[in-house]
């Protein structure tokens, strides 16, 4: 396959860069970046509720995503809501019922007419997840990775496009995977849980199952990246070549999920 503008192959996302920011007055915190798309994500909670937000057997989850400039209008709540959608099957809230979750993203990167839904997005949604881990208060059933995809006008499909190659695109979306069930990273389950694909030509399924399937892959990876950060934050080690068995102690052989 001929190289694409910055020389990364089809499938090959930018460099990935994950930090922990150990914001104040927060649970956790993280950022997240493809190559000059980063954002910012903070979790504070289980806090206190109010009551007209009250759910008396679960926790209530809350999303708000802040633009690089101005205030928040109807496209950040829309994303918000997305987030939320996106992140809400990861998360056990019956386990802290009549308290709050909330999640809060900041974009630091330009909200550009190509770029808010897709790239920007994926990398919303990798800090949510990543600062979830951070901050270890809300049971986790599993972890989500997203990634952008695109089908450009000569027909390819590229993998975490930049902001030069969304120009010219036939179809372009966000892609979300949750991550869960086993503790070798090649064996674990992942089922898609969000996508915001559209096209301009009318929907091709060969083409979104294409999309899926390369999104899948580079969810993956982006899924390792997450898990190292984590290790590398506790002073562990993650042996990504073990197997579900080899990784189970006998006191955990019968436990079907792997809570996070």
């Amino acid at each position: 396959m001929p190289p694409r503008r910055d020389g990364r192959r089809n499938e090959e996302t930018r460099p990935l860069s994950l930090t922990f920011e150990s914001l104040a007055r927060v649970d956790g915190s993280a950022r997240f970046s493809f190559g000059n798309t980063s954002a910012l994500a903070s979790v504070s909670g289980p806090i206190e509720v109010r009551l007209a937000a009250e759910h008396p057997s679960e926790a209530t989850f809350e999303v708000a995503v802040r633009p690089l400039s101005n205030v928040p209008a109807t496209e950040s709540k829309a994303i918000a809501s997305a987030i939320r959608a996106t992140l809400e099957p990861s998360l056990i809230l019956t386990k802290n019922p009549r308290s709050l979750v909330q999640l809060v993203v900041q974009a630091l990167s330009p909200s550009a007419k190509h770029t808010w839904n897709t790239t920007l997005a994926a990398a919303m949604i990798n800090a949510c997840s990543l600062a979830l881990l951070n901050a270890s208060s809300v049971p986790m059933r599993g972890v989500v990775a997203a990634v952008a995809v695109c089908h450009s006008i000569t027909g390819t499909i590229l993998v975490d496009p930049s902001d030069d190659e969304l120009v010219d695109v036939k179809s372009c979306g966000c892609f979300a995977f949750i991550f869960a069930d086993q503790v070798g990273v090649d064996d674990s389950r992942s089922d898609c849980v969000w996508t915001s694909w559209k096209s301009s030509g009318g929907l091709d399924e060969a083409e979104i199952l294409k999309a899926k399937e390369m999104a899948q892959r580079s969810a993956q990876t982006i899924y390792r990246a997450l898990r190292k950060a984590v290790a590398n934050a506790c002073g562990l080690e993650v042996d990504e070549s073990m197997t579900p068995e080899e990784g189970k102690s006998e006191s955990e052989e019968s436990e079907d999920k792997m809570i996070i």
